[in-house]
Formats: structure tokens, sequence, C-alpha cells
């Protein structure tokens, strides 16, 4: 006979186990598949084992350790901070856009140079970002139907993160800003008399900053016509594609693609996902795309056991940045997004993504064991009568 009480510490361990093992096996099968990917690109282009590998495993390195930090982070009593982090977040956003400070690369400035390394400052924000929100409708929960306290003020937080990302430029990942944030917003319980009609002009106005840019604008036009832009705009594109047509069911093999080759600029970061496809086909990227929805949908399930609207927040917007730009990615090598730069998390090779995307996930993990938790028994205190 199990003893008193057994049976429903079972259930909570069990309750936190079961999910974070789940989290665990996903992300471990990505980031494994990607350090193979990224050997065999490496021995492609460099001596030996493969600088980009070697690079990635330091980076690994790193992120395991942010990821520790962030699972023994106490987002409840460390609430304060909240704030704080979003203003640095702020104050990074801004510094990468001072001459002399911010590294410009193509024509774009998104990193700040830390000697040996360099940090891209939209992937730090994001850890500021959805802090920074989660926290805000927190405090104003009892007043979100209120047009400017529930709505037009976020909005404008909103609105200023996504317009210094955009300043960069860097159009992508400001929609990413706007997308996670519209769903956080949305998720706080705003009305939707209020997000549609914002929503739908915040798109108008993208596509008019799309068309008045004449890069992006080629883009657009190339992702109409792959095939007319296969020498042009749609050279990654259509290489990609190609990959995945020579990869077929089965792959060519580890280390013996051709794309590789000089042929997919970005092969190491941006298009790494057609590399898949060509080295060992249809069924890993079938694979890689089953993991990141089996990571959806277990933090979504795990969602309705959040004990406040702020780790709710949360952790919803660490899976939003997680996920979301995992779709745009696939989608982008795949065709199905127009061109935009932006790294397939846990996968593609780059240090300051690997390091963020793994803070979110601890952070992730950590509420889920929280939210699951047995709540602390402080036993009654006896008094005689």
């Amino acid at each position: 006979m199990e003893a008193a009480g057994s049976q429903p510490f079972f259930r909570t361990a069990a309750g936190w186990r079961i999910p974070v093992v789940l989290l665990s096996f996903s992300v471990l099968f990505l980031n494994g598949l990607g350090l193979l990917v990224l050997l065999s690109i490496g021995r492609a282009h460099e001596t030996g084992m493969g600088g980009y590998f070697l690079r990635q495993c330091l980076w690994l390195a790193i992120a395991l350790s942010a990821f520790g930090v962030a699972l023994c982070w106490d987002t409840d009593r460390t609430r304060r901070l909240a704030v704080v982090l979003g203003v640095l977040s702020l104050g990074l956003l801004v510094l990468v856009l001072v001459p002399g400070i911010g590294l410009k690369v193509n024509g774009a400035r998104r990193w700040i140079d830390l000697g040996p390394m360099n940090m891209q400052v939209s992937d730090v924000a994001k850890i500021g970002y959805i802090f920074l929100l989660a926290h805000y409708f927190a405090v104003v929960q009892r007043k979100r139907e209120q047009l400017l306290e529930g709505f037009l003020l976020p909005l404008g937080l909103i609105a200023v993160f996504c317009g210094l990302v955009f300043r960069q430029p860097d159009f992508g990942t400001a929609f990413l800003f706007g997308l996670v944030g519209g769903l956080m917003l949305f998720l706080a319980g705003v009305s939707l008399r209020y997000l549609i009609p914002t929503g739908v002009a915040g798109l108008g106005l993208f596509a008019i900053l799309i068309l008045r840019d004449p890069v992006r604008l080629e883009r657009i036009l190339a992702f109409v016509d792959v095939e007319g832009h296969r020498s042009a705009g749609a050279y990654q594109l259509w290489q990609g594609l190609v990959g995945f047509a020579m990869g077929g069911w089965q792959g060519v093999g580890i280390g013996n693609g051709r794309q590789q080759f000089a042929f997919l600029p970005e092969a190491h970061t941006d298009f790494i996902f057609p590399i898949i496809g060509e080295e060992m086909g249809l069924l890993v990227t079938l694979s890689v795309v089953g993991a990141f929805a089996l990571f959806f949908l277990i933090v979504w399930h795990q969602l309705q056991k959040a004990p406040s609207l702020y780790s709710f927040l949360l952790v919803a917007g660490a899976l939003f940045f997680i996920t979301f730009q995992a779709m745009i990615n696939i989608g982008v090598s795949t065709g199905c997004l127009p061109t935009k730069g932006m790294s397939l998390p846990f996968i593609s090779y780059g240090g300051s993504n690997l390091v963020v995307t793994y803070v979110l996930f601890g952070l992730i993990c950590r509420n889920i064991w929280r939210w699951n938790s047995p709540p602390a028994i402080h036993p009654r205190e006896i008094t005689d009568d």
C-alpha cells in the first residue's frame, strides 16, 4: 500500500519532468543536427574539423552556461528587474545605431564589436522586451479595458522596439518583434476591436516601407518570380530549392552535398536548412519541423498552468520568439516567404542567437518546473485552547 501523499507527489514530479525531458530532447536533437551540418560545411571551406564547428562548440558551452543561469533565475522574485532589462535593451538598440559603436556590415548596423566577438543587439533585446511587456501587463491587468493604459502605452513600447530594430535596418526582425508583441497584447486580454485595425495598419505601413526600399522590393519581386530572378535576387532561394531537390527522401549523405561549395551563400547561417535537406533528405527536414512543432505544443499546453499573468506572458513571449523565428527561417528557405536573413534557432551558426535562445529556453523550463512543483507546506502552529 502506498504511503499517504505519495501519489500526488508522483503526479507533480511527472508533471514537470515529462515536458522538460521532451523539450530537452527536441533541443538536443536540433542542436546536435546543427553541429553535424556545421562540421560538414566547415570541412568544405576550411581545413581540419572545420572552424564553424569548433567555434559553434565554444558558443554552445557559453549558451549552456547561460541556460544554467536562466534555469536558476527566479523570475518572480527578480521581477523588479524587468523594467531595468527593458531599458537596457532599448539602450543597446540605440547604441548600435551610433557610428563608431555599432559595427556596420553590408550596409546594416546590427552588431556591437566586443573584441573577440560581435554581439547582435536585436537578439539580446528579446529578453528585455518580453520581461518589460509581461511586467507592464501584470501591473495594469485591471485597467486593460482602458484605451490609454491598456492599449496605447504598450503599443507605444512595441513601436519603439520595432522602430529601433527597423532603423538598423532589419525588416524581418522588426516584423518578428511586432508579431510577438501583438500576440502578447492579445493574450493579455486587449480587445480585438483595437488589435485588428492596428494590425492591418501596421502591415500596411510595413508594406509601404518595403516598396520604398529598392533592396527589399527586389526581394519581393524575386519571391513572386523565382525562376526569372534565379541569377539575381532569387539566387539564394533558387540554390536552396536545388539543394532540397538533390537531397530527395534520403539525402546524398553527410559531407557529400554540393551546395555548400560556394553555390549557396550563407549556407551556415540563414540557409542551413537546405543543406540539411540536401545531405540528409526530406525525412530529416520533416523531423526538424516536427521538433519545433513538438516544442511549441508542449509549452503551449503548459501555459494553462501559469499561476499569474506575468509568468504566463513571459513564457509565451519566449516561446513565440523561438518558434516563430524558426517558422520564418524555414518559410524563407523553402520559398514560402520572401528572402530574409534570419537564423534557424539551435541549428544555425552564430553566437548571440544561440546564447539568447538558450536563455529563453531556460526561462521556459524554469517556469514549467515551478508551475508543476508542489507548494511549500508550512505546519500549522498548534496552540493551547
